[in-house]
């Protein structure tokens, strides 16, 4: 009797591995210059500040008082035709490894079942290591990048970030080319954080 072998998902990627896969020319710059600091709203401010010492508990904790609360902001106020998947399964290609669930999806469309022309993929770091998220998050853009091709949505770049909650990473990948932010960016930086959510938002406009 033979055991099927499981196939790869988007948590099993290294960044090194999907730059060999999907021949991608990876870089590092400063993906924002000159970013506008976008000021939170005091019901975001409260929610961070009053939920601080229960976020530090768990990953699961740190996504729901930390990190949904900043995309509920970036969705409601800051481009309200963005919507917010969390948790959701984002099947693309199995055979490559493309397929999992998906900690964060920003899709440039109404409330669907579905996603529909992802913009944004976002991965909350495990063990609190932005690094070893980078990886995964490079597969799940790739990922958006090929199903935005077939569903013929009009974006080129595709964005991702990598959190732990007190520490953001922005990347992008347009056409072979996956820049990595130089810049890390840090809670008590919020209104930088949601001024380069604005930016990418902006950018797929």
């Amino acid at each position: 009797m033979t055991t099927r072998k499981r196939k790869p998902s988007y948590a099993d990627w290294s960044l090194d591995a999907v730059r060999k896969q999907f021949v991608l020319q990876v870089t590092r710059q400063n993906l924002f210059e000159h970013i506008n600091p976008v000021s939170p709203s005091p019901w975001l401010q409260e929610i961070l500040q009053r939920s601080q010492h229960i976020a530090l508990i768990s990953e699961k904790a740190r996504s729901e008082f930390i990190v949904a609360p900043i995309l509920l902001f970036v969705s409601d106020v800051l481009e309200q035709d963005i919507s917010v998947y969390s948790g959701i399964r984002f099947d693309v290609d199995q055979d490559k490894g493309l397929h999992g669930v998906c900690d964060f999806i920003l899709s440039r469309s109404p409330a669907l079942p579905t996603v529909q022309a992802p913009v944004l993929m976002l991965v909350e770091a495990k063990k609190n290591d932005v690094e070893e998220g980078i990886g995964q998050c490079a597969a799940e853009m790739v990922a958006a990048q090929i199903f935005n091709q077939r569903e013929t949505a009009p974006l080129k770049t595709v964005y991702g970030c990598v959190t732990t909650g007190e520490t953001w990473q922005f990347m992008m990948l347009h056409d072979k080319v996956l820049c990595i932010d130089d810049a890390k960016y840090f809670i008590n930086q919020l209104a930088l954080i949601l001024g380069c959510f604005k930016r990418v938002l902006a950018d797929q406009r």
